[in-house]
């Protein structure tokens, strides 16, 4: 006798080992780059990756979308994998602040015993730093915006919202990039040069990742995938854009105000 639950059974589905592969050779791909200046190989690795991406979501938005598979039990359990992703991600950074705190409060002799280092001229704290801060505190305000015109079922808002919240971070990225190219210390300059430039460069990264969320988002915002109980998607989007915003100011003012 066969007995009905609420949860399904994925389907065999080569996507996660094949992009988990990819994912691997990205950072052997970029020490080829570095080490031996073969662009080629990482550029091939970066659209693999992209390629199985996009097969692994299409394939999870169908089972979500057009078979109903993702009942109210499989969404909580979505929730609370996302949860504990987040939490994850929250004690990856934990380690760079720890490195920041433990190199600052008490610098060494050999970095002239005091902080930052001696040579080491740092970035103004209230130019591009403070309005990398306002964008995204305003994506922040944008995406939020959107979760409640997304219950309130206005869909054009719900997409304005969106469109919003990815150009800003479309240009906190670029303005980061230009913060970069001006900085007057490299990553090998110290270890001041190390934690700045691991801590926000990885930040960048998930900022990269949040905009690509969110513009997968927009796509599927525009073909009507999500309604006023069921967009989990923009839910794990949207947690995860404020985890990024959170983790900026806390970068902001530890290492831009109070480390400078």
């Amino acid at each position: 006798m066969m007995v009905r639950t609420p949860y399904h059974l994925v389907e065999f589905s080569p996507w996660p080992l094949l992009t988990s592969f990819s994912i691997l050779s990205i950072p052997i791909s970029t020490i080829l780059f570095i080490r031996m200046n073969n662009i080629y190989m990482l550029i091939f690795t970066i659209i693999s990756t992209a390629v199985l991406s996009y097969l692994w979501w299409r394939d999870i938005v169908r089972e979500s979308t057009y078979q109903g598979n993702h009942t109210s039990y499989v969404t909580f359990g979505l929730k609370l994998g996302m949860s504990l992703f987040i939490l994850s991600e929250i004690c990856f950074f934990f380690g760079f602040f720890w490195a920041y705190f433990h190199s600052s409060l008490s610098p060494s002799i050999e970095i002239g015993s005091s902080w930052p280092p001696m040579g080491i001229f740092t970035l103004e704290t209230f130019q591009v730093p403070l309005l990398n801060t306002c964008v995204l505190l305003l994506s922040g305000v944008s995406i939020t915006w959107a979760h409640h015109s997304m219950e309130a079922q206005k869909n054009m808002d719900t997409y304005k919202g969106l469109i919003i919240t990815v150009a800003l971070g479309m240009y906190f990225l670029y303005l980061q990039y230009g913060e970069y190219a001006e900085t007057a210390f490299s990553i090998s300059d110290s270890i001041y040069g190390s934690s700045f430039f691991m801590a926000t460069g990885f930040h960048g990264l998930h900022v990269m990742v949040g905009v690509t969320f969110l513009f997968i988002c927009t796509i599927r915002c525009m073909k009507y995938h999500f309604s006023k109980n069921h967009h989990m998607g923009f839910l794990a989007a949207a947690w995860y854009w404020h985890f990024v915003d959170v983790v900026w100011l806390f970068l902001y003012i530890s290492i831009y105000w109070w480390g400078s």
